[in-house]
């Protein structure tokens, strides 16, 4: 019977751990995407600048005032700044998500465990149960014996 209690518990523990396992693949995939996010931000910002760059580049072969200069400098300064916080924010994504992946990698290896220990509990109890179905076998097969024995005598 405390084989029984303790499958059960395990049962119930792997499907715990295996509820956390999920959690955890969630966080990592909302992870994994927040770096996907902010790599195509920090690549529409450098684009953007770019372009804005050979904007001014352009308008100052044409020639262009001090004013509107200063304007376009001071533009990209701020895509330059926006461009320093998405990387900042990319890199504290990628931190979060090699966080999130070791912390799923632990989190199967502990459903793996369980579903080792499970696995071993259920062939014992198989085993148990065939050597039970084994000896009762004998036994018929003993008495059966028995019985043909003191027929023919």
């Amino acid at each position: 019977m405390t084989s029984f209690k303790e499958t059960k518990q395990l049962e119930t523990l792997l499907k715990f751990e295996q509820d956390r396992e999920r959690r955890a693949t969630k966080k990592l995939s909302e992870a994994e995407q927040q770096v996907k996010e902010n790599m195509g931000r920090l690549s529409a910002v450098s684009s953007y600048r770019l372009e804005y760059m050979k904007q001014l580049s352009a308008r100052s072969l044409k020639g262009i005032d001090t004013m509107t200069y200063n304007h376009y400098l001071a533009f990209v300064s701020k895509l330059d700044n926006a461009a320093e916080q998405v990387k900042i924010a990319m890199h504290q994504a990628q931190a979060l998500s090699e966080h999130s992946k070791k912390n799923w990698l632990e989190q199967k290896r502990k459903v793996q465990m369980i579903e080792h220990l499970l696995d071993k509990r259920h062939q014992k109890i198989s085993r148990k149960s065939q050597q039970q179905e084994q000896k009762l076998f004998d036994e018929m097969a003993s008495q059966q014996f028995q019985r043909r024995k003191k027929t023919r005598f």
